[in-house]
C-alpha cells in the first residue's frame, strides 16, 4: 500500500505550518504503508496541479492532505468538502475567490472514502485529542480536499482520499491569548495513529461512533 501525504507551506503571514512539519515527521512506513512525503503551495488550483502530479507518478491507494486550522483544539479528520471557494484571505500569490465554484462540472460536495471516526478513535487512543470535523472552510485546504475528490471522481476512481486539519503549535499562540495549542511531536503521532486506521481500516466499513478498541 501507498500513501500520499501532503502538508501546507506557511501562509497568512505565520513563518512555519505546522501541517508540513508534522508531516516531515512521519516515516517512510506506516504499519507496513509506503509513506510519500509532499509539501504543497497555500495556492488555489496550483496546490491541485502539484498533487495531481504527484499522484501520476507515484500511483498512492491513498491520498492524505493535512493542513493548519488555528484556533482547533484537536486534531480533526474532514468528512466533507464543498464545491466553494471563499477566501477570507488572500492565498500565498494573491489571489482571493469569494463565491466561487471550485469546479463548474463538480458536485455540490464529496464526502471522504476515509475511516474519519476510526481514525478519531486511533488519535484518541494515543493520547492525542482527535474530533471528527464536518467542515473544512472555504480556503485552500477545503478546496485541495475537493480537488482530490473531484480527481478521484473523474480520473482516479481507485484512490481513497481524505483531509486532517491541526491546530497552531505553541510558538504560533505566543501572541495569540486564549488560542489552543499542541506540540509538533504530538502532530506527529496523532497523525501517525491516523495513518495506522487507514491502514487497517482497508476495505472494510468505518466505525459507528467514536471510541473503543478499534482492533
Amino acid at each position: 500500500m501507498k500513501i500520499l501525504v501532503t502538508g501546507f507551506d506557511p501562509f497568512g503571514g505565520e513563518k512555519i505550518n505546522p501541517a508540513l512539519e508534522a508531516v516531515k515527521g512521519l516515516a517512510d512506513t506506516i504499519k507496513g504503508a509506503e509513506i510519500k512525503r509532499l509539501e504543497i503551495p497555500t495556492v488555489f488550483n496550483k496546490s491541485a496541479e502539484v498533487v495531481q502530479k504527484a499522484i501520476e507518478e507515484f500511483q498512492p491507494d491513498y491520498v492524505l492532505n493535512i493542513g493548519q486550522a488555528g484556533g482547533r483544539y484537536e486534531i480533526s479528520p474532514e468528512r466533507v468538502a464543498i464545491n466553494v471557494d471563499d477566501a477570507r484571505i488572500a492565498d500565498n500569490e494573491g489571489n482571493q475567490p469569494i463565491d466561487a465554484p471550485i469546479k463548474e462540472d463538480g458536485d455540490a460536495a464529496y464526502f471522504t472514502q476515509l475511516p474519519v471516526k476510526a481514525m478519531v478513535t486511533a488519535i484518541k487512543n494515543a493520547g492525542i485529542p482527535g474530533a471528527v470535523s464536518n467542515t473544512a472552510g472555504t480556503f485552500v485546504c477545503n478546496h485541495i480536499m475537493y480537488q482530490v475528490q473531484y480527481m478521484i471522481h473523474t480520473n482516479f476512481p481507485k484512490i481513497k482520499g481524505g483531509f486532517i486539519h491541526v491546530p497552531y503549535i505553541p510558538e504560533q499562540v505566543v501572541n495569540k491569548p486564549g488560542q489552543p495549542a499542541m506540540s509538533l511531536s504530538d502532530m506527529t503521532k496523532g497523525l501517525t495513529a491516523a495513518i495506522e486506521a487507514v491502514v487497517e481500516f482497508d476495505g472494510k466499513e468505518d466505525l459507528k461512533q467514536v471510541g473503543g478498541a478499534i482492533h
